[in-house]
């Protein structure tokens, strides 16, 4: 146990924190975007930080030894990057996922070592992840219950304490608001504990994509809402609420159409001159509205939110007009929204 540990704590070490990108907005606007580009991990994402803290809780609790079998359900990178740590630790691993998964993600497990299990059914991954592991003697690790506690909220350079740090020295160093979106919800628990442990004026802003349970459920205070549907936008949305989702710690939810976040996704990528991912679009729609927001009210301020991973993993779904044609989804609407923004401040998508 103390030598995997001190392998995965290895890592930590000599993976430099991720970049602050400020995303250009006209600054006599009085108001500032950054994006946390976590897509610079070694394995590529957001999920590699989750990873980790998931693999030091399973070791520490004595659910993981040195001839486990590692089993997730996962939409991609999460597995991505267990896979990773997984073979860093000489431990065999199993993905467990929609069949909808994009080639490249599962081309990516299959690279770090992983094994891919597929479902049909997007809403039973997890009841599959469980026997599986429950069948080859393995340990489920279960992102969806332990997202929130696997990871140290009061610091120890988590993400909400690196993106506090990096705005220092900014002009509106403490964010109005910081933009996520909801996969496991581990990400907005820390960042919710994080503002509230350190007394910061900060709001959360979580943005959910359409089929997810999340935002309905946050409107309704109804934590058992199913929609029974997988989400498009891989890595966040849910069917149904996540034991790690925390709602006391969001002040904020928007629900996103999926066209919104490749549009998005798209408009971003030209701007930045590279490609992003489709839950950074997502992020960005959220993060545009607020920004009208402050602009409509005359306030100055900054808002964060994150790169979660590269478009290079979809390269044959978003960013392919002949996939997004099969879904029936027009992207022209709410790239006019974009660009409208972008170029005059105004907003006129749903907030």
């Amino acid at each position: 146990m103390a030598e995997a540990i001190a392998k995965v704590e290895a890592d930590a070490n000599r993976s430099a924190d991720t970049h602050l990108l400020p995303f250009p907005l006209p600054a006599a606007w009085g108001v500032d975007l950054y994006l946390k580009d976590e897509s610079v991990h070694p394995t590529g994402s957001l999920k590699h930080r989750l990873a980790r803290s998931l693999f030091l809780y399973g070791l520490c609790n004595g659910w993981i030894g040195p001839h486990t079998t590692i089993v997730e359900a996962s939409s991609g990178s999460t597995a991505v990057s267990e896979a990773y740590f997984a073979r860093m630790l000489g431990l065999p691993f199993i993905a467990v996922m929609p069949a909808s998964t994009s080639p490249e993600k599962i081309a990516l497990i299959e690279f770090q070592g992983g094994k891919c299990h597929l479902v049909e059914d997007p809403a039973t991954v997890v009841v599959e992840a469980r026997w599986l592991a429950e069948d080859t003697g393995g340990h489920f690790m279960d992102q969806f219950t332990y997202a929130e506690r696997a990871t140290d909220w009061r610091g120890n350079n988590n993400i909400a304490e690196s993106i506090y740090e990096q705005m220092s020295l900014e002009r509106h160093p403490v964010p109005a608001w910081v933009v996520v979106g909801a996969g496991t919800g581990g990400t907005s628990a820390t960042i919710g504990r994080y503002v509230r442990y350190r007394r910061l004026g900060t709001k959360v802003c979580v943005v959910d994509p359409e089929h997810s349970a999340f935002f309905p459920a946050w409107q309704a205070a109804d934590w058992g809402v199913e929609t029974g549907l997988g989400s498009r936008i891989e890595g966040i949305g849910r069917p149904r609420v996540e034991p790690s989702f925390q709602p006391a710690v969001v002040d904020r939810m928007v629900r996103v159409p999926d066209a919104a976040s490749l549009a998005a996704m798209r408009a971003a990528s030209a701007v930045l001159g590279r490609r992003v991912g489709g839950s950074t679009g997502t992020n960005l729609w959220g993060a545009f509205g607020l920004i009208s927001e402050m602009l409509g009210a005359g306030e100055t301020g900054s808002v964060v939110t994150l790169l979660c991973d590269g478009g290079e993993r979809y390269a044959d779904t978003y960013y392919s007009d002949a996939w997004v044609a099969a879904q029936g989804l027009d992207l022209a609407p709410p790239r006019a929204t974009v660009d409208r923004f972008l170029a005059t401040g105004e907003w006129a998508g749903d907030a």
